[in-house]
């Protein structure tokens, strides 16, 4: 893929500012719903984001006042009704690209939730690593409102390590909106900021973020995925590794250099 901020997208909105990507899901009309192609383009962006330099972190923002409705009810839902068991796995593979493709994505994403954040628009927050959101955020994993299974694209592995397995049980179970004051209360939501204030909020922290060391950043976001399968003796002889490794960049040592001098650092993430 060519460098983002040369990249065209076809079914999102890309903005990069610097060292700041922005993603605006861009369908305001029906609130923002994900598509086959939108499902496969932003996986396909976020597993090229590995081979990108400029940009450091990511925002995932909706337009319009909503986040994400989650998969189009006329394009996803109607036409999974006639496919095959084969069909439907090529699907739900997909699918559950995108939330890998997210994870194994080095930079930092931040998702920047106002309004509805439902069924796959859910996920999409959740498997980010920041979570901004609006006092009208209201997010809901409403699977089996539609007589599925809450085991959907990685929903009961992530939510109970970011909200606790009762709390995530609960909203698994019963497909019910979590509020923005929920939310923040459970760890979902890190910040809640007035509408107006959501998109600068998430831009002035993206770009504090992309001001740090970006290869430590990457590990950082590494480890805290590769740990979760892990022993407690076993994260700490690969977080030993891992600090070991950021020891051998340039940024370890003007950031030694700078406090010899009682200078600010600035990294440059090699």
């Amino acid at each position: 893929m060519i460098p983002l901020a040369s990249y065209q997208a076809e079914h999102f909105r890309l903005a990069v500012d610097g060292a700041v990507a922005t993603i605006i899901l861009d369908r305001p009309e029906r609130k923002n719903p994900l598509t086959f192609e939108s499902y496969a383009e932003l996986g396909a962006l976020f597993r090229a984001a590995a081979r990108e330099e400029q940009v450091k972190v990511f925002v995932l923002q909706g337009a319009g006042g909503n986040f994400c409705s989650g998969g189009d009810v006329h394009e996803i839902i109607g036409p999974l009704l006639e496919r095959d068991t084969k069909g439907l796995m090529q699907f739900t593979a997909m699918t559950g690209e995108l939330v890998k493709a997210m994870r194994a994505c080095p930079q930092p994403i931040i998702a920047a939730v106002d309004g509805v954040a439902a069924g796959a628009g859910a996920i999409l927050a959740m498997s980010a690593d920041l979570r901004l959101a609006t006092p009208r955020a209201k997010v809901a994993f409403l699977f089996n409102r539609v007589g599925l299974a809450g085991c959907d694209m990685g929903a009961c592995a992530i939510l109970p390590r970011i909200i606790g397995q009762g709390r995530a049980s609960e909203l698994l179970y019963l497909g019910r909106s979590m509020g923005a004051e929920e939310g923040q209360a459970w760890g979902f939501f890190n910040a809640v900021h007035a509408p107006e204030e959501l998109e600068g909020r998430a831009a002035a922290l993206a770009r504090e973020i992309a001001g740090g060391p970006s290869f430590g950043h990457a590990m950082t976001k590494r480890m805290l995925q590769m740990e979760w399968a892990m022993s407690v003796e076993q994260a700490i002889e690969a977080e030993a590794v891992a600090q070991a490794l950021c020891m051998t960049t340039g940024d370890f040592r003007r950031a030694y250099e700078a406090f010899a001098a009682k200078q600010r650092p600035v990294f440059k993430g090699d």
